[in-house]
């Protein structure tokens, strides 16, 4: 198995370096690291060149970015990893095994930050994967290359982007849910507050399932002029 790791990243110069360099050892291993660039207007390109594979332009949103990503993968395998979450130890073994016997899985996560709050939120986060066998992309998606394309990439909306992709690979099989836990920033939970934050998301989650446009909840959950 050779693996493809696609970032999407947007103005991350100051938090990219410590991202991708615990992942030079997978790159020694023969695995790849692409980055995809949004737009930024910080350093976050030349952080990019010297830790990846790869570094490509495309335009700004997560989902078209992960799909620029996707069309110059060259692995088997392709994991989709925020710039802001660092993987376990082992995790292309991890990965390797899993998909033996499903076509796409995710990790457990755990959110790093001060707040109390923040291991109650992680082990909801993971309970409610497990139970609804939707991944957030905060737990790192991964699927087979093939399987991503067969359904089109990923859903191409400004928002929930990772619930509609989980939904489209559910039909493929159930994903795999692995244990071994990725770590994310907690630094959008801190900013807003973890009970604020969980709660605006399990309002926008609702309102996708009950139909609301999903640019209307971009609008509710970016600021104004960010789209990432």
């Amino acid at each position: 198995m050779r693996l493809s790791i696609v970032i999407p990243v947007l103005n991350e110069a100051a938090n990219l370096g410590a991202a991708l360099a615990p992942l030079q050892g997978l790159r020694a291993k023969g695995h790849e690291v692409i980055v995809v660039d949004g737009g930024s207007v910080d350093a976050t390109l030349d952080v990019a060149r010297r830790y990846a594979d790869r570094v490509i332009a495309s335009a700004r949103g997560r989902a078209r970015q992960l799909n620029a990503g996707l069309s110059a993968v060259s692995g088997d395998v392709v994991l989709l990893l925020h710039a802001d979450t660092c993987l376990p130890l082992h995790a292309d073994q991890r990965i390797e095994e899993a998909l033996t016997t499903r076509v796409w899985g995710r990790f457990d996560v755990r959110i790093a930050g001060r707040s109390r709050w923040l291991p109650l939120v992680s082990a909801m986060m993971n309970l409610r994967s497990r139970l609804t066998g939707i991944a957030t992309g905060d737990q790192a998606i991964f699927a087979w290359r093939e399987a991503l394309v067969s359904i089109g990439g990923v859903p191409d909306l400004p928002l929930m982007e990772d619930v509609a992709l989980s939904k489209k690979l559910r039909r493929l099989s159930p994903p795999a849910c692995l244990r071994e836990r990725v770590t994310t920033s907690g630094r959008r939970w801190m900013a807003n507050g973890p009970i604020r934050t969980i709660t605006l998301m399990w309002a926008l989650r609702l309102a996708f399932f009950l139909g609301v446009s999903p640019d209307r909840l971009a609008r509710a959950y970016y600021p104004p002029g960010r789209t990432e």
